[in-house]
């Protein structure tokens, strides 16, 4: 019985190994053989996760005519695999990826590092910061006040706490968009919220417009829900989106749902100004998609002259169209996984009603919780610090990559938690590889792209500041220099730092 569990096309594979374009090479430095950086390339991919483990290989005569090169050639790079762990095979059954022995899994999205790693790695590969203390003290103990009724229920609330729905609906009202409670879902951050909205809108096989390029873990969430999705690109610099694009993309493509973060974009950082979205809205209501508008970074705004625009759900006020998903995890905390869907009440009541197939509800002490932050002023003072946290956090790392990595091209953003730097024509996936050897952990272009795009970038959050912000800049630029060498092993090992 073959030992793959799903397969990965000869043109498919070809395009994900083209796009690993490294810096060209200088005087003096000697090019792998051609069969060597093949298995480099399959290695990496498998690595990252962008090439699923146990997936099936094309044959290697199809490979060969999808990359142009000799039957001999991918030979070899199997062969090498298979050596070195990251290929079996079995003769009538193909050959599948796999990891050496004692190797973790790789992952698909962008999932926390273990505690017990920090010690000596720097963690630069999740964009979220330690809880605003007192503020979760306070919120809890809040809660744990106004639990005795709800402990004498059955605790399942599909829809959300009516007091905190209630609560949510207030507070986009103050922003000027009349909300009424019955337009509340409260769900278990947001990716429980996209995850409900992929499923009732976005079967598999549906097409969905993304910007290109977008938050890596919705992307992996939207991939394993089987959608097709349709990548558009962003406008130059942080200027938002580019609507002749966008509606090219609505017009021809058809896309069910499109999925945007408007206010201070993942991983860009971008702001979309306020024309930009009623043309996004007009052209997604003519196309007939669900416009899903993602604000968990609405409140991080890191200027204090910045003027944000109206929400994107402003533009739309028969709420036909746009699907609104915010959350308490990037603003607060990430591990108060509190997230909402505003949405009409009709849509609403369909993610209400397929919820009894899924989670049931969002856990009753975390949002009542919330629900004490919002009543109390506590969450305007708790975002307050974040927004001094991630400011600070923000201009120390750009001062120290200018200074370690002064070829690396960024603009820096206004607002939210990421950095997006082009890495001065260096391979995002192999600086990636070299930074897990030298003590940081860094998310490569290509996970936040579409087959291969972006993978002369990567992604710096602002997580760390001061004297780690210096260091890990000072092991970017040693992972740097082991891609610029062509190192495939070895190099600099990673050293143990406490702030």
């Amino acid at each position: 019985m073959a030992q793959w569990t799903s397969a990965v096309g000869a043109a498919q594979l070809a395009r994900l190994l083209t796009s690993q374009q490294d810096r060209p090479a200088g005087p003096g430095t000697r090019r792998p053989p051609a069969y060597r950086a093949l298995a480099d390339g399959v290695r990496l991919l498998v690595l990252e996760g962008r090439v699923p483990v146990a997936a099936r290989l094309p044959a290697e005569r199809e490979l060969a005519l999808a990359l142009s090169v000799s039957r001999t050639t991918v030979a070899a790079a199997y062969e090498a695999l298979r050596a070195e762990g990251f290929l079996e095979s079995r003769r009538g059954a193909g050959s599948w990826t796999a990891v050496p022995a004692g190797n973790p899994l790789p992952a698909r999205g962008l999932e926390p590092l273990p505690p017990e790693a920090l010690g000596s790695m720097i963690d630069l590969g999740c964009a979220a910061l330690p809880a605003p203390e007192p503020w979760l003290t306070r919120a809890v103990q809040g809660a744990l006040e106004e639990l005795p009724p709800y402990a004498h229920t059955h605790g399942d609330y599909p829809a959300g706490l009516p007091a905190l729905r209630a609560m949510i609906a207030d507070r986009y009202t103050a922003r000027g968009i009349p909300t009424m409670p019955e337009q509340i879902m409260v769900t278990t951050g947001a990716m429980g919220a996209i995850d409900a909205i992929c499923h009732l809108f976005g079967g598999r096989g549906e097409r969905i417009a993304v910007e290109s390029p977008s938050y890596a873990n919705i992307l992996q969430l939207m991939r394993e829900a089987g959608a097709r999705l349709v990548p558009v690109a962003m406008a130059e610099g942080l200027s938002g989106w580019d609507m002749d694009r966008w509606r090219q993309v609505l017009r021809e493509a058809a896309p069910r749902i499109a999925y945007v973060v408007a206010d201070f974009h993942n991983p860009t950082g971008a702001l979309a100004d306020e024309d930009q979205r009623r043309r996004l809205v007009e052209a997604a209501r003519s196309a007939g998609t669900v416009l899903v508008a993602d604000e968990t970074m609405s409140e991080l705004w890191l200027d204090d002259d910045v003027e944000l625009p109206r929400p994107v759900c402003g533009f739309d006020p028969a709420g036909s169209t746009v699907i609104t998903v915010g959350s308490a995890s990037k603003a607060f905390w990430a591990g108060m996984r509190i997230g909402w869907v505003r949405a009409a009440p009709d849509v609403i009541r369909s993610l209400v009603a397929a919820r009894a197939y899924a989670d049931l509800g969002t856990p009753v002490l975390e949002q009542l919780a919330v629900n004490w932050l919002f009543g109390t002023g506590g969450w305007e003072h708790a975002v307050e610090l974040r927004r001094g946290q991630a400011r600070d956090n923000r201009d120390a790392l750009v001062a120290a990559v200018r200074r370690a990595l002064p070829d690396w091209e960024f603009v820096v953003p206004r607002g939210g938690l990421t950095l997006w730097v082009r890495a001065g024509g260096l391979s995002g996936s192999r600086l990636a590889e070299a930074g897990e050897r030298v003590g940081v952990r860094v998310p490569s272009g290509p996970r936040f792209g579409v087959d291969g795009a972006f993978e002369g970038f990567v992604r710096l959050p602002f997580t760390v500041g001061g004297a780690v912000a210096e260091e890990a800049a000072a092991r970017l630029a040693a992972a740097a220099r082991i891609v610029e060498s062509g190192g495939t092993a070895g190099g600099e090992g990673p050293r143990t730092f406490v702030a």
